[in-house]
């Protein structure tokens, strides 16, 4: 315990799945919490899983107090610089410092080859999880040198950002961008002390694959396919024989990456992936 004591986390996609639980972790150790989240429906999106909700926004808010730790939680679309950074000067307004940012926001979109992706999900995809990771860290780097205080930046890519990913195009280019996006600001920002990584898990037991239509891309014959349906195709992908990781699995990468244990690691990217991409 207290490994991030005296620290301040700012988190985007804060209101459920790896989000909530990130916030939870580095509350566990010590963090005060700044918490964005849409809290509404991505229309290219709701037809694979539903957005988040205030309600879900909630939930994490309790979760973060309940371990006595203070937490700021903003409704915000990453899309739109002016409510990221607004959402952001709260919190630091009341912390007075920030240390760590958590750009985790993404999408999902799937089923399509690429030449059959329309603009709308190209852009939708391309907006939040690459566009949205680059407009969460311009808010957060001036703080973060101000502050004088060094940190770190850790941004949520994928497997998919390391392997091509068949039917899954904008998603995988995103991924695959935001690692040039970190390995670029892992550089600039050195000499200030503020290191950047990016972690690399493979499927995650969120909302986002736990999914009839995600469990319809591995399995297109089957009518309505069922987790339990799922999970043994889902453990052919990994070496390791798991089907998908839990999302605490990824916030103790996180919660590493952010704590002084890995103070001269930077530019890096840490798999969390069951050993998916060595298969």
């Amino acid at each position: 315990m207290g490994r991030l004591s005296g620290k301040v986390a700012f988190i985007t996609g804060a209101a459920r799945g790896q989000g909530r639980s990130h916030a939870i972790r580095l509350a566990q150790e010590g963090a005060d919490i700044i918490a964005l989240d849409l809290c509404a429906e991505v229309p290219s999106v709701t037809r694979f899983y539903p957005g988040a909700t205030e309600d879900d926004l909630a939930e994490t808010v309790a979760a973060v107090e309940k371990l006595d730790r203070r937490i700021v939680a903003r409704k915000a679309d990453v899309r739109d610089a002016e409510a990221v950074t607004a959402a952001l000067q709260a919190g630091v307004a009341e912390f007075g410092r920030l240390d760590i940012v958590s750009a985790n926001a993404g999408i999902f979109i799937f089923g399509e080859e690429t030449h059959l992706v329309t603009e709308s999900d190209w852009r939708d995809v391309i907006d939040i999880n690459l566009t949205g990771v680059w407009q969460t860290c311009k808010a957060a780097i001036p703080a973060m040198i101000d502050a004088g205080n060094g940190g770190s930046i850790i941004i949520t890519s994928s497997t998919a950002g390391i392997k091509g990913t068949p039917n899954v195009a904008p998603y995988t280019a995103s991924k695959h961008a935001v690692v040039g996006l970190m390995k670029t600001l892992a550089l600039e920002l050195a000499p200030h002390s503020i290191r950047v990584n990016s972690v690399h898990p493979t499927g995650v037991a969120t909302n986002m694959i736990l999914n009839e239509a995600t469990y319809k891309l591995f399995m297109p014959d089957a009518e309505h396919p069922t987790m339990e349906d799922a999970a043994p195709i889902f453990e052919t992908t990994n070496a390791l024989p798991v089907p998908w990781v839990d999302p605490v699995d990824i916030s103790n990468a996180i919660l590493f990456l952010a704590s002084d244990e890995a103070r001269y690691v930077t530019g890096t990217e840490l798999k969390v992936d069951a050993g998916y991409c060595i298969k």
